[in-house]
C-alpha cells in the first residue's frame, strides 16, 4: 500500500504495482509517532473528566456519556472531509491543520467553565475531537506508508504502542490534577448561585489542565509547520463516489470499518466506565482519584501488549491474533461481571490488554490493497470511529436502565464477538 506517482497511475483495481514501494521521508517516523501519543492521550482524558462532570452537573450515565457522544460524533461529521483536506493540502499542513484545531479545542474549555454550562464543554470537545479526527487521518496512512508494505501491521501496531504510551500517562497525571478536587460539598448539595460559583471552581482544575496542552499544540504545530517540505513521493487518487463511500461495497473492507464502529464503541465504553466500576463497594470500593489513576493500569495493558504485538504480527497471521484476543475480551468481560472485589475490577483493567493490537490490525486488514486509495479508506475508518459515540452511549442507558454497570458490559462483549468473526474472516491475505 503506497502513495506513489507510479502507483497513483496504476490502472489495476487496488491501484497496486505488486513491487514493494513506501514514501521516502528519513526520519518522518518520529514526527509521525509523536502524533501517535499526542492524541492518544488527549482522547483518554475523557475518562478522567467524565466522572468529574457527572457530579459537578448531577448526570446519569447516559448524560454523562454524552462527553463521548459529542467527541466522537467529530469522527462522523469530520472524517471525510478531513481526508479530502489532507489529500488537498498535503499530510504535513494537514497535520498542522489539526493540531491548531486542537489548540482552538481546548482553549474553548475557558468560557465553559467560565459560565458553568455542561453544553459548552461538550462544544469544546467536539472542536477538540474535530481536530484529532484531521490528525489521525494524516497519522495513521502515513506510517503505514513509511516503509515496506510487508510489515505495515506491525509498523502500525509499534505506532499505536506510542497512541498507548499517550493514554497511560495523560489519564495518570491528569486524575491527579482533575479528580484531586479537596471540597467537602457536592453538587447535588447546592443550588442556584452557590451551585454556579462551585461549578467553575471545581472545573478550574480542568481549564488549567487544557490551558496547558493547548500551549503544547501550539508548539508542535510550528515545529510541524518549519519540516512541512520533508515529505517527498506524495501523491493522492482523486476520490470517487462520496468521498471514498464506494470503498464500503468491498466485503472486506466494509466488514472492518464495521469492526473498528464497534472496537472503539467497546474500548471507549469500558475506559468511561472504570472510575464508577471500581467505586463500587462490591467491586474494589475506591476514592474517585485512586480509581481514577487505575484507568493507566488499562490504557497501560494496551500499551505493553502493542509492543509485543508488532513482534508477533510479524511471524502470526493477523487475522489469527485479532480473534484470539477478541476472545480473550469476552473472557474477561465475563470474569468481571461474575466476580467481585479485586478480581472483578482487574480483570475489566486487563481487557486493556487485549484490546492492544485490534485497531492497528483491524484498520490494516480492512485497507490492505486500496493503494492510492489509502487516504479515501484511512477517512472511512475514522468515520467509523464515530462508534465511540454511540456504543458507550448505548451502554450508558443500559446502565441507567438496569441499574447495573456489569450487565452494561454485555454491549462490549457482543462487539468483541463481531470483531472476532472479521479475524476468521480476514485471516487469509487480500
Amino acid at each position: 500500500m503506497a502513495l506513489t506517482p507510479d502507483i497513483a497511475a496504476d490502472p489495476s483495481p487496488g491501484g497496486h504495482t505488486g513491487e514493494e514501494s513506501h514514501i521516502d521521508a528519513p526520519g518522518l517516523q518520529g514526527f509521525v509517532l509523536a502524533l501517535f501519543f499526542i492524541f492518544g492521550g488527549i482522547t483518554s482524558l475523557n475518562d478522567v473528566i467524565i466522572p468529574k462532570l457527572k457530579e459537578l452537573f448531577t448526570l446519569n450515565y447516559t448524560q454523562a456519556m454524552l462527553v463521548q457522544f459529542c467527541f466522537f460524533t467529530a469522527y462522523l461529521v469530520i472524517g471525510i472531509p478531513g481526508a479530502r483536506l489532507v489529500k488537498k493540502i498535503g499530510y504535513m499542513r494537514g497535520a498542522v491543520a489539526g493540531l491548531l484545531t486542537m489548540m482552538v479545542g481546548c482553549l474553548l474549555f475557558i468560557p465553559a467553565s467560565q459560565n458553568a454550562l455542561y453544553g459548552l464543554f461538550l462544544l469544546a470537545l467536539f472542536v477538540l475531537a474535530s481536530g484529532v479526527v484531521i490528525v489521525q487521518v494524516v497519522a495513521n496512512p502515513l506510517i503505514s506508508l513509511l516503509g515496506p508494505p510487508r510489515t505495515a501491521h506491525s509498523r502500525l501496531t509499534f505506532a499505536q504502542a506510542f497512541n498507548s504510551l499517550g493514554t497511560t500517562l495523560f489519564p495518570y497525571f491528569g486524575s491527579m490534577i482533575i479528580l484531586g478536587s479537596l471540597a467537602t460539598v457536592t453538587a447535588a448539595e447546592l443550588s442556584g448561585p452557590a451551585l454556579d460559583a462551585y461549578r467553575r471552581q471545581e472545573t478550574g482544575a480542568i481549564v488549567n489542565a487544557y490551558t496547558g496542552l493547548a500551549i503544547a499544540l501550539a508548539l508542535v504545530a510550528a515545529v510541524v509547520w518549519l519540516f512541512r517540505h520533508r515529505l517527498k513521493g506524495e501523491s493522492h487518487e482523486a476520490s470517487s463516489g462520496l468521498g471514498g463511500l464506494d470503498l464500503l461495497k468491498r466485503p472486506r473492507f466494509g466488514y472492518g470499518a464495521l469492526c473498528i464502529f464497534l472496537y472503539v464503541g467497546a474500548e471507549v465504553s469500558i475506559g468511561s466506565l472504570i472510575v464508577s466500576y471500581l467505586m463500587q463497594p462490591g467491586v474494589m470500593g475506591l476514592e474517585e482519584q485512586a480509581a481514577g489513576r487505575l484507568i493507566s493500569w488499562y490504557w497501560g495493558g494496551a500499551m505493553v501488549g502493542r509492543f509485543i504485538g508488532s513482534a508477533v504480527l510479524r511471524i502470526v497471521s493477523p487475522g489469527k491474533v485479532l480473534a484470539c484476543v477478541a476472545v480473550g475480551a469476552i473472557a474477561l468481560i465475563l470474569l468481571s461481571a461474575n466476580m467481585t472485589g479485586s478480581v472483578s475490577g482487574y480483570a475489566l483493567l486487563a481487557i486493556g490488554l487485549m484490546n492492544s493490537i485490534m485497531f492497528p490490525t483491524i484498520f490494516t486488514l480492512a485497507c490492505e490493497k486500496l493503494g492510492a486509495r489509502a487516504a479515501d479508506g484511512s477517512g472511512i475508518i475514522n468515520v467509523a470511529i464515530f462508534g465511540g459515540a454511540v456504543v458507550p452511549l448505548a451502554t450508558g442507558m443500559v446502565a441507567d436502565v438496569s441499574g447495573s454497570l456489569a450487565v452494561a458490559l454485555a454491549l462490549p462483549a457482543c462487539c468483541y464477538a463481531i470483531i472476532a468473526g472479521f479475524g476468521i474472516f480476514a485471516r487469509r491475505p487480500a
